[in-house]
């Protein structure tokens, strides 16, 4: 999914086959088009688990000469560090072309999709250094080969899912007594395809009384290298115990389901 080209047919029409583009040497100007209100999953954080693909949409304007035909040039949404550059390794762009609406003799309304696939296989390249901040521009490409390229569109976070997991004992306890809340946090390692403990994380240790729609947080607990949790609380009403973790810009927040405890 490092960005993919723009691939021409000799009919000259223009074809967004795996979005990749010319290189940087052999580029031309392209179409004078410029692009608007990018927002890719509607505007949400892009969360990718251990293994399966996952593909997201992205909508954009594009702003042409009146006499600039819409069938002469495809568009496409891209994710980008540094600068938005041809040849650069960390562009990541969608295996289709957008397909675009007239909605004016200058103005396209357009819808694309991007897809993000892990390290699974010959098709995945997404490695856990990708993991985090990108920012978001679009790329346009005619039948000449010419490419036209606008960053600056905004930004999004590319994050590893996290799992959460809460077990709280004894069940049933005497109340006033101490309850034990263990746990693990782990995350997505798109190197491995597999989930790995996140170690070092604050994640909030909450109850919700039986009856109640409402989780109140008791305290916040540390990960441990391995991404285990443990700690104690007093027993005092029946109701549900959970972990909360909050997500950073590389993971995604989650909170475990509630383990209910029994308070005789």
């Amino acid at each position: 999914m490092r960005i993919r080209a723009l691939v021409l047919v000799a009919s000259g029409a223009v074809a967004l086959s795996a979005l990749a583009v010319p290189s940087a040497s052999a580029a031309t100007a392209g179409p004078a088009v410029t692009f608007s209100n990018l927002k890719v999953n509607s505007g949400k954080n892009i969360v990718v688990g251990s293994t399966s693909m996952v593909t997201v949409s992205a909508t954009y304007t594009v702003t042409k000469p009146a006499s600039l035909s819409a069938s002469s040039f495809q568009t496409g949404p891209v994710l980008y560090r540094g600068t938005l550059d041809l040849d650069s390794e960390t562009v990541l762009g969608g295996d289709e072309a957008g397909t675009c609406t007239v909605s004016s003799s200058t103005v396209l309304k357009c819808t694309a999709k991007i897809q993000f696939r892990p390290k699974s296989d010959e098709y995945g390249d997404l490695v856990s250094t990708d993991a985090g901040t990108w920012k978001l521009g679009a790329v346009a490409v005619d039948a000449n080969d010419g490419v036209t390229l606008q960053g600056g569109l905004g930004s999004t976070h590319l994050q590893r899912r996290a799992t959460l997991t809460v077990n709280a004992s004894p069940e049933p306890v005497k109340k006033g007594k101490t309850i034990t809340v263990t746990g693990k946090l782990a995350r997505a390692n798109w190197d491995t395809n597999t989930y790995a403990g996140y170690s070092t994380q604050p994640v909030k240790l909450q109850f919700r009384k039986k009856g109640s729609s409402t989780y109140t947080t008791l305290k916040t607990v540390t990960t441990t290298s391995t991404g285990t949790l443990k700690t104690t609380t007093t027993a005092t009403a029946d109701g549900y115990y959970r972990y909360s973790f909050a997500g950073t810009t590389t993971t995604s927040s989650v909170s475990a389901a509630g383990d209910f405890v029994d308070v005789q």
